[in-house]
């Protein structure tokens, strides 16, 4: 588990730096509709709402996957922190397994969502709309390989609190 640690660390640094450079790439489009638009210094180019519509769904579901990592997404405590190790598990578990869950159909639909948009092609860009469309799966797969793991996590932090109470 130590390697598969390392290379999901990995991949999420990698994640985070992509998401800074749209980010990043982001203001780019953007500062040409605000200046357009207000100062009327640099003609109307519709591309730029279409690109920054693209990039911004990119960010979306990249960041969706960070915060499966994380922690941080599709988890609202409800209900009272368990104190046993097999509460832990029973309440951690569950959310793990919804993720999961979700995470397979994104994957099952997004697959087709994708080839429907691979027929596609953006107005102003003329851009696939596959390339876009394609977050969806992919984010599915983030989702599934992140609550796995934790959920692997969880198991294995609840065999370590069974081996030592005997």
């Amino acid at each position: 588990m130590k390697l598969l640690d390392r290379v999901l660390e990995l991949f999420c640094m990698f994640l985070r730096v992509t998401i800074g450079v749209l980010v990043g790439v982001l203001t780019i489009p953007v500062g040409m509709q605000v200046i357009s638009r207000y100062t009327g210094i640099i003609p109307v180019y519709l591309w730029t709402e279409e690109l920054a519509t693209f990039i911004f769904v990119w960010i979306v579901m990249l960041g969706s996957m960070l915060a499966v990592w994380d922690r941080t997404h599709f988890d609202v405590h409800v209900i009272p922190e368990a104190l046993t190790p097999l509460g832990r598990l029973l309440q951690e578990g569950f959310v793990h397994v919804a993720v999961a869950a979700f995470a397979f159909l994104f994957i099952w639909y997004g697959v087709g969502y994708t080839e429907f948009g691979s027929i596609q092609h953006s107005v102003m860009l003329r851009m696939n709309m596959a390339l876009t469309y394609i977050t969806v799966p992919i984010a599915g797969v983030g989702w599934a390989v992140f609550s796995l793991r934790h959920l692997a996590g969880e198991i294995a932090i609840y065999r370590q609190h069974s081996r030592n109470a005997q």
